[in-house]
């Protein structure tokens, strides 16, 4: 199994914060975990240095490469800096191939 993760501390969110699937939105100085393993990037929020972490809504997407979960993590923090009760960007989440399609080579 191939896996990676990364950890931004000491974001400020914008105005509005970042929304949460247990407990609503968070504001303030955050840190931000993507963990991607088995083409799913699972992204946490935390108040940076506290000890409970929190789903993101939005969270866990689709993600194939280990390059794209890197890339969906900035374009998280970039967010979460935005603020506006900020979810995970769908955007950059892969879509799912339907039953029968190929990869273009």
């Amino acid at each position: 199994m191939t896996w990676a993760s990364w950890t931004t501390r000491g974001i400020y969110s914008g105005h509005g914060g970042v929304l949460t699937e247990e407990v609503g939105p968070l504001s303030g100085d955050l840190t931000v975990h993507t963990t991607w393993a088995d083409d799913t990037a699972q992204i946490t929020v935390q108040y940076t240095g506290a000890a409970d972490w929190f789903t993101m809504s939005g969270s866990p997407v689709p993600c194939c490469s280990e390059e794209d979960s890197r890339a969906l993590h900035e374009a998280v923090v970039e967010a979460v800096r935005l603020g506006s009760a900020a979810t995970v960007p769908a955007s950059l989440a892969a879509p799912e191939r339907q039953t029968g399609e190929t990869a273009a080579e």
